[in-house]
């Protein structure tokens, strides 16, 4: 069944703490953007280059900041921060926030788990024995909970999600369909021209507040444990390889795959299809572009980049020895170039 809203423009003012300008008895129904909103619809101006849209707006109130509300008039909530009100308001709208409660028939629920009253367990769930489920843990149809794994409270496990054994999870996480959580490491000792598995013996734990998208895998540790540390973003198809360590509200995009014991600071963010190697430590406060490929420890703060075309190995270190003299190199040229001019 589709949810419907109703809320008053004062009503969400109200839930933010922002500035209301115009009429408060507005009946707000949804969100859109600028360009598509329509009437009962709040749109949201966040980047200066969607401005012009708002001449040509139906939406019967914007989310704006002060220096944009000076020439607007219309309806208006006025925030510092018109994104973060937006991202704030948008939970008041969602679709899949319709409230869930009780154990689906066809779940199957180890008598040996400890399951909260308030817990929502969907169809062809399985929760294995051990496992504890706090208040209001929403755990959606076909989901895994493996054995002796600790989900705290307001955590939602999305649609054919696999949490492996032992695994401990925080309060408000989201793990949207599909993501694998401690699964095997890719641990393997070579001898006698073959390879020898090493069992994976530790686990995952996973802090509050973080989010986890479709089709992620994090590995469970060799012998310690993975760890991705509070108010982490976690995109789709990321993967997090054994003893890994993810800072506190880093921020890691798409197909970004992060090799075994590496350390991630925290307020970092790696753009997508990034690539780190293996035992490097990253402090806080750094921020990797798009196919940047990191082979070695990073201890200062910034904005780090790299990516060069396809070439053969050994002619590719030995370029990349000579691009950290590029800037030398391009500054004695300067300098002839004036010489030979003079």
């Amino acid at each position: 069944m589709k949810l419907s809203f109703s809320f008053t423009l004062a009503d969400l003012a109200a839930k933010v703490d922002a500035e209301l300008i115009g009429d408060g008895s507005q009946a707000i129904k949804g969100l859109n953007t600028l360009q598509d909103a329509c009437e009962g619809e709040l749109a949201f101006l966040a980047n200066p280059a969607y401005a012009r849209y708002l001449k040509t707006t139906g939406a019967s109130a914007v989310i704006m900041s002060p220096s944009q509300a000076e020439d607007w008039q219309g309806n208006a909530l006025v925030l510092d921060n018109p994104y973060l009100g937006y991202a704030r308001l948008s939970h008041f709208f969602d679709t899949d926030n319709a409230p869930v409660s009780g154990i689906h028939s066809s779940a199957v629920v180890s008598s040996d788990a400890d399951v909260h009253t308030s817990v929502a367990i969907g169809a062809n769930a399985v929760v294995e024995a051990g496992v504890q489920l706090a208040e209001n843990v929403r755990i959606d149809a076909g989901a895994v909970i493996g054995h002796d794994t600790v989900i705290a409270r307001d955590t939602r496990i999305g649609r054919n999600v696999t949490v492996c054994h032992g695994i401990s999870i925080g309060e408000r996480v989201i793990i949207h369909p599909g993501a694998i959580i401690g699964a095997d490491g890719f641990g393997n000792a070579h001898a006698e021209g073959r390879w020898h598995k090493i069992a994976q013996i530790g686990g995952v734990v996973i802090g509050d507040d973080v989010e986890i998208g479709s089709c992620t895998c994090i590995d469970r540790g060799a012998l310690g444990d993975t760890i991705i540390s509070d108010g982490a973003r976690l995109d789709n198809l990321v993967q997090i390889a054994h003893n890994v360590v993810i800072g506190r509200n880093t921020a890691i995009a798409a197909n970004v795959g992060i090799s075994g014991s590496t350390q991630v600071g925290a307020n970092c963010t790696i753009a997508g299809a990034a690539g780190l190697a293996g035992h490097l430590i990253i402090c806080d406060g750094v921020h990797l572009g798009g196919m940047a490929m990191v082979t070695k420890s990073i201890s200062k703060p910034g904005a780090y980049a790299s990516g060069t075309g396809l070439m053969d190995a050994g002619e590719w270190r030995k370029n990349a020895v000579r691009f950290r003299k590029l800037d030398d190199m391009s500054r004695k040229i300067r300098q002839l170039e004036k010489k030979q001019d003079s």
